[in-house]
């Protein structure tokens, strides 16, 4: 169980101070610097109080064609500017949306990464998809999401189908599945709704793996800079009621989503389990079970391609040089084909 100051963020600064801009009164320069704007976005209070999440943007350099969105998973933000300027290269907006509680949006009164359903994300995203077609003009729209993300995300397409509010989904290890062991999911089934009835502050009793933040950062084993304030190196406490609410969304998607758009799920060709860093870590996925990734990804609607790479780590846009190189190839291949 972790103390209660653990289970909140370190005081981020607070979005809705200073001359940051919220909804549709414009954007404002992100933490990443010059190239980067931010709009907060306000959103319903929830039972901890006042909630945003927030949007970043890079323009393309010319004029857009298009638009991408990106939505970050479990202990984590956006800060992947090597992706953005992959897209706006290409003459492709590039969006990012920090969701609640994470990131940018993190308020000092809140719980890290906490939500009782992966709905109370859905406001969100409708707002940013809103601003992304009407503010900035935007008719073709894909979705980038990583991890929990992929999950969420997948699940909101599913509830807007027919509405052409996107035209494809490009999902990063999506989160279709719990790695563990089998009877440790069907525990977790069977206690999904006490567990979802449980305080905000009761914290699964997990223990902390460092072996992926810790191949990833540049001040352990890794080539990467990022806030350890908004990512740390063991992650966030797993809510009880978190994990629940994940679990329920894991079993929707298992019984089948009818997204009706394209899909590119893309994943690691290998997974470990590891605690503690070992150099194995830098080229497979070390947090969830790629073969799970696999099994689950038809289940999200009935076009879905399937890729799997070699020496990919669970960011797969945070693998190796070379590894990287060839995602960003199979997005660019699959865009051309697909949208």
């Amino acid at each position: 169980m972790s103390s209660p100051e653990t289970e909140h963020g370190t005081a981020a600064p607070d979005p809705l101070a200073g001359d940051q801009a919220g909804g549709d009164a414009g954007p404002a320069t992100d933490v990443l610097g010059p190239g980067y704007e931010l709009t907060v976005l306000p959103m319903a209070d929830d039972e901890e109080g006042k909630v945003v999440a927030t949007l970043v943007r890079r323009r393309a350099a010319a004029s857009a064609r298009g638009a991408v969105l990106y939505v970050h998973g479990f202990t984590d933000y956006f800060f992947q500017t090597h992706l953005a300027e992959h897209f706006a290269a290409r003459g492709l907006d590039f969006y990012a949306l920090d969701l609640r509680k994470y990131g940018r949006s993190l308020l000092p009164h809140q719980t890290r990464g906490f939500v009782r359903s992966v709905t109370e994300y859905f406001p969100e995203i409708d707002e940013a998809v809103r601003i992304v077609r009407e503010r900035d003009g935007h008719r073709t729209v894909v979705l980038n999401a990583h991890s929990t993300g992929g999950l969420v995300t997948a699940l909101w397409a599913d509830r807007v189908r027919g509405r052409g509010l996107v035209q494809g989904l490009m999902l990063n290890s999506p989160f279709l599945d719990l790695n563990v062991p089998a009877p440790l999911r069907i525990a977790a089934d069977l206690l999904k709704g006490p567990m979802a009835r449980m305080p905000r502050r009761a914290v699964l009793p997990l223990g902390i793996a460092t072996a992926y933040g810790a191949s990833l950062h540049r001040d352990h084993h890794g080539e990467w800079d990022f806030d350890l304030e908004w990512k740390p190196i063991g992650g966030f406490p797993v809510h009880a009621a978190w994990l629940a609410a994940i679990r329920r969304a894991q079993r929707r998607l298992h019984a089948g989503l009818r997204v009706d758009v394209p899909v590119l799920v893309l994943c690691a060709a290998r997974g470990l389990r590891l605690r503690d860093f070992a150099p194995e870590a830098q080229a497979a996925d070390v947090v969830l079970d790629p073969e799970q990734i696999a099994r689950w990804a038809t289940r999200i609607g009935p076009h879905v391609t399937c890729v799997r790479m070699a020496g990919g780590v669970h960011d797969l846009a945070l693998s190796a040089e070379p590894v990287r190189k060839q995602v960003f190839a199979e997005m660019d291949r699959w865009l051309s084909c697909y949208v």
